[in-house]
């Protein structure tokens, strides 16, 4: 990787205080998605301009709604987003990334061979039994632009443990997704969830993400024991 373009100094505060000393790292991730990243596919060139504030911090700033030391599968990774921005951000959490595009794979490699990133890459579905056996037992599951929220449950959950969270980055419409599909969500075992906005300290547009929990299988035994 070569060094493109040094951080905005608009972001720096941002960055700073997101990354920390592993700045270096999170400047390395920006270059390799303005170059290979594009020549790949994996983001437009339109995105270019707008890596750090559109993609890197708001992957990162969700950093601040996961406890030490957890371990995260992040569904749908793409080009590692937010999954790489976390692991930089978080050295103690244990990342997993799951995507089912080769390409988007063989980049996300790429990019942990360069960084040495403590990461690991699944190829697959959510829903594939490898993935659950390797990723299978999260305490978090993390994701970003995949789908739906109903459909995006169905997906992640399985790879909670019982009593672990579905944090998943959305848009301004996530008040309308939960309207829409709350009665689908004590199907799939949900507990409660709520929206928060993480990084309203540092980014000019925080981060909003929704917060699924999943019950733990006493509870859940016992209400359908109730029913």
């Amino acid at each position: 990787m070569f060094h493109v373009k040094q951080v905005p100094d608009e972001f720096r505060d941002a960055v700073q205080s997101l990354f920390a000393v592993r700045e270096p790292l999170a400047q390395q991730y920006h270059d390799f998605l303005a170059t290979a990243g594009v020549e790949r596919g994996v983001v437009g060139p339109r995105e270019v301009d707008r890596l750090w504030e559109r993609h890197i911090l708001n992957s990162a700033a969700i950093e601040s709604v996961i406890d030490d030391s957890m371990t995260v599968v992040d569904v749908g990774s793409g080009g590692g987003l937010p999954g790489i921005p976390l692991a930089i951000a978080r050295p103690d959490l244990s990342v997993t990334l799951v995507e089912p595009m080769l390409r988007r794979t063989e980049f996300m490699e790429e990019c942990q061979q360069e960084s040495g990133l403590a990461i690991r890459i699944v190829r697959g579905r959510a829903e594939d039994a490898n993935v659950l056996k390797q990723a299978g037992g999260a305490d978090v599951a993390t994701s970003r632009a995949v789908a739906p929220l109903l459909k995006l449950l169905r997906w992640s959950l399985p790879l909670v443990r019982p009593g672990g969270e579905v944090i998943a980055i959305k848009g301004a419409s996530v008040h309308d997704e939960i309207a829409r599909d709350a009665k689908g969500f004590k199907k799939l075992g949900v507990v409660d969830g709520e929206v928060q906005q993480c990084g309203s300290d540092i980014l000019e547009t925080p981060t909003t993400v929704v917060r699924i929990r999943k019950a733990n299988r006493q509870r859940r035994r016992t209400e359908q024991n109730r029913n």
